[in-house]
């Protein structure tokens, strides 16, 4: 079929959708062109109205053309008035902006993207929020753009917001980001379905590319896709207060509707899962658990790396010294609570109730590079050298267990082969030079040892059931609320 379909369907569908999305950019030009922000919160003038029929018009032909013959939609779009911005999961695919094309509502994207040619046109029309990643200040800058349109009765446009922040692959919805939550207003959960038998819609970074998803799709004879309009939901007072629970009901309403799980996990736990540095993690890592805890706990992702140098440059200070809750409770410059308690449990090694913050500072750095391993481990050696800046074999086992997560690992077959002058001791200068010479010398010295071992390690590279990370499948899910396992035991 997919030779049959590239001889003779897929060029013509290809060039009608591309002509669609260019006969839609004059019309999208000239409606652009002059708009201020005072008259954005106008109502829409004659003109515009027709210009918006003309462009779904369009649109839909664009679609129709990709074999999206007929979008079944259930239930009702909500009014701006009555839930000023639409949250909409799954998110997995680009095909996803269907529903963006149907409804115009305004969307959060890059700045980049309105450079685009053709493309960042048709954008602009919708009157998006830009995120610029130039701007270290954007996050808070978008989420007052929310708000502001969000609290104006209805005079902007709907925005629609996909929570999940990335694309997955359907089988479960991930943590929702709180961007779309937290003006405290009325909500309309949207779902987004692909019934086709085949699934060649779904464009995760572990599955085939953007061209290959486009070309695979429009060899099919015909792709189906729902769209469902949950009522709107009205957040309570605590839910305003709060915006993590307000987003943690909204995806379990959405998550019902779509009968699929839901998993406390995020797209950057999945990043950290898979990064491509030279330790990958393995399957049973508590450091998912720890990223989880960091996040609760309320350290930025944008500060994470200012936090690292001033908890490094601490732990520096007290040397080998341990601490016990309250002492942990000051270095970290946070109150006792049950997310610290938890996160004080992972790396209470003898659960006798002090732990080594120089523990706490490699997690937090594999968290904040996670494919930069050789920055984690020159941080390593600077935390346990001796005067001579060396360090012992027992020393690098501390330091990768607590890289890797793992409750156990056997370091001796990697010591030996840095220590080649038998010193029973290296600097790190030792450990780069072996690294550059042997770059996947946890592959070849950790890992092959580990495999079968009773300890279980794994590498992450290995396929998991969803395509995404061990940790997210399905059938795992439930069992997420279970005691924290301790790193060291």
């Amino acid at each position: 079929q997919i030779a049959f379909m590239t001889l003779t369907l897929f060029p013509i569908r290809l060039f009608f959708a591309a002509f669609m999305m260019l006969l839609a950019w004059p019309f999208a030009f000239i409606a652009s062109m002059g708009s201020d922000e005072q008259e954005l919160e106008k109502p829409l003038s004659w003109w515009r109205k027709i210009v918006d029929i003309l462009l779904k018009a369009i649109m839909r032909m664009m679609w129709l053309a990709g074999g999206f013959h007929w979008i079944n939609v259930k239930g009702r779009r909500a009014l701006p008035a009555e839930a000023a911005i639409l949250t909409v999961a799954p998110h997995s695919s680009y095909f996803d902006a269907i529903p963006v094309t149907m409804t115009f509502a305004s969307i959060v994207m890059k700045a980049e993207s309105k450079d685009i040619p053709v493309w960042g046109t048709l954008i602009k029309y919708i009157r998006p929020v830009f995120v610029s990643r130039s701007d270290q200040d954007s996050r808070r800058k978008t989420v007052e753009e929310i708000k502001k349109r969000a609290q104006s009765d209805g005079k902007w446009p709907q925005i629609m917001i996909f929570p999940e922040g990335t694309c997955t692959n359907r089988s479960c919805l991930i943590t929702f980001k709180p961007g779309a939550f937290i003006p405290g207003v009325p909500v309309q959960p949207v779902v987004l379905r692909y019934p086709n038998k085949l699934d060649t819609i779904t464009w995760t970074w572990q599955g085939p590319g953007a061209l290959e998803i486009l070309w695979l799709t429009l060899c099919q004879f015909h792709n189906s896709v729902e769209i469902e309009f949950l009522p709107v939901y009205i957040p309570s007072e605590e839910e305003r207060k709060n915006p993590v629970l307000y987003a943690n009901n909204v995806r379990r309403v959405m998550a019902e509707a779509l009968g699929v799980p839901v998993t406390d996990y995020t797209f950057e736990d999945c990043q950290l899962a898979l990064a491509e540095g030279q330790l990958r993690l393995p399957s049973n890592t508590c450091l998912l658990e720890f990223a989880k805890l960091v996040r609760s706990l309320g350290l930025k992702p944008e500060t994470l790396e200012d936090d690292l140098d001033k908890y490094a440059a601490n732990a520096m200070k007290m040397k080998n010294e341990k601490v016990d809750l309250k002492e942990f409770s000051a270095y970290l410059e946070f109150p006792v609570s049950h997310t610290l308690e938890s996160m004080f449990a992972l790396f209470d090694e003898n659960e006798d109730g002090i732990i080594d913050v120089r523990e706490f500072v490699i997690a937090l750095s594999v968290v904040c590079k996670p494919s930069k391993t050789l920055e984690t481990i020159k941080l390593a050696f600077q935390l346990y050298q001796s005067e001579n800046g060396t360090i012992t074999e027992e020393d690098l086992a501390h330091v990768l267990k607590t890289a890797m997560g793992v409750s156990q690992i056997d370091v001796t077959h990697l010591f030996r082969a840095v220590d080649e002058e038998e010193k029973k001791e290296i600097t790190y200068d030792d450990f780069y030079r072996f690294a550059e010479l042997h770059p996947h010398f946890a592959e070849d010295y950790l890992y092959a040892d580990q495999m079968g071992a009773e300890s279980g390690l794994e590498t992450s590279s290995l396929s998991a059931p969803n395509g995404i990370c061990t940790d997210f499948s399905p059938e795992n899910a439930e069992g997420k609320n279970k005691p924290l396992q301790k790193k060291l035991n």
